[in-house]
């Protein structure tokens, strides 16, 4: 008679139950099939609800703000799915970019009108959420499929369930790499730039009216009063002389006065002292015109590109201006320096604070041309300050695009 090791006295026959004896993985990838199923039911409902309604309420005015909540859940799918990866499949994944509104027009202030719609077009356009929706449309086959041959495995042919697992896994494996990985990168660079270049073609747009302003309002009503003025001066010169030299004096009055305002005018298009002297002597010169003490540091060992310079001038010009306005302060600083290939200006005064982005003084306007260029622009402005801002640009070499 055969003794079992179960069975000291000898009075089973039978031999040890089989036990499983599958490595932990194993299991994980065992789990992670069956979970497929009630997961990617989860996400079918879901996407096949949002996408559904939200096409069939798109006539009326709630339908796009609803498919672009409907798209924000499915990036929370999304999320979801790569955290089941990473702990069952060991599959790491990264974490696609923050979505980022982007404006596509200017309106009355300064990158404002474009909010409500800018936000709308980077939610119905995001790549992310769609690669979402078309991983759980194809998903719910999938999962039915893993899920009856798991289970049945379990119970049927468990000693090759291993190696069906792994097979079965990896499917799923290049799914969540192919859908829900942050390979849009590039696609969402390319969607960025076409924003971009809409922000700065409207800025382009903008600078051209507010010069064909200028020299309608100023310099040529000055130049049209001048014309009057002599012609009035020709008529008198022989009837009175006296009167005629007083109108010649107040003309070249006036010219001295339309002179200036063309000089200004082509100081704001690009200052002479930038092209020739740099940044240094430039921000000095806006500095000696500011309203409170500036204190300008430039540690520049050579030039940047003289688009690049030019933005950086403006920019510290527009900041001094909202110092002057706005800050209420006694003292201000500029500090402009290079760190490996980006340009940064920091410009910090120590008034009232509480700038916002959107508080009407053009933040927001420059924040969208330093995007534009691939720059960054961060405001910190506690309330009762100090305030301080940092821009920061490419570099790019002088004499390079």
């Amino acid at each position: 008679m055969t003794v079992s090791f179960d069975d000291p006295g000898g009075k089973n026959d039978r031999p040890p139950p089989v036990r499983f004896a599958f490595e932990r993985q194993t299991w994980k990838e065992i789990a992670h099939l069956l979970a497929n199923l009630p997961s990617s039911l989860v996400g079918f409902v879901y996407v096949v609800f949002t996408v559904s309604t939200g096409a069939g309420l798109s006539v009326t005015v709630i339908g796009l703000p609803w498919l672009v909540l409907g798209l924000s859940g499915a990036r929370l799918l999304g999320r979801g799915e790569r955290a089941r990866a990473r702990k069952l499949l060991g599959l790491r994944i990264d974490e696609p970019s923050r979505l980022v509104a982007r404006g596509r027009g200017r309106g009355p202030g300064p990158g404002q009108s474009g909010g409500f719609f800018a936000r709308l077009w980077t939610g119905l356009s995001d790549p992310v959420a769609w690669r979402t929706v078309l991983y759980e449309f194809i998903r719910l086959p999938w999962s039915v499929v893993t899920f009856s041959v798991t289970l049945v495995g379990l119970f049927v042919f468990w000693p090759v369930l291993p190696f069906v697992a792994r097979g079965l896994t990896n499917v799923d494996r290049a799914m969540v790499r192919g859908l829900l990985s942050p390979s849009d990168e590039l696609e969402r660079r390319i969607a960025e730039l076409e924003s971009d270049r809409g922000v700065v073609v409207d800025t382009a747009a903008a600078d051209l009216r507010r010069i064909e302003r200028d020299l309608h309002d100023g310099a040529q009503a000055r130049l049209v009063a001048l014309a009057m003025g002599l012609g009035l001066a020709k008529e008198k010169l022989l009837e009175d002389p006296d009167a005629a030299a007083v109108m010649v004096d107040e003309a070249h009055g006036e010219v001295k006065l339309a002179l200036q305002e063309l000089r200004d005018l082509a100081r704001g298009i690009h200052p002479a002292i930038l092209t020739d002297r740099g940044l240094d002597a430039a921000l000095s010169s806006i500095a000696s015109r500011c309203t409170v003490p500036v204190k300008v540091t430039v540690d520049l060992a050579e030039r940047p590109a003289a688009a690049i310079e030019g933005i950086a001038y403006f920019t510290a010009s527009e900041l001094l201006q909202n110092v002057s306005k706005h800050s209420a302060a006694r003292t201000a600083s500029v500090d402009v320096w290079r760190s490996q290939e980006r340009l940064l200006i920091q410009v910090t005064d120590d008034g009232r604070g509480g700038a916002t982005l959107d508080g009407g003084t053009g933040m927001s306007g420059l924040a969208e041309r330093l995007g534009a260029v691939d720059g960054l622009f961060v405001l910190d402005s506690p309330v009762g300050g100090p305030t301080t801002v940092t821009a920061e640009l490419p570099w790019r070499r002088r004499g390079t695009a």
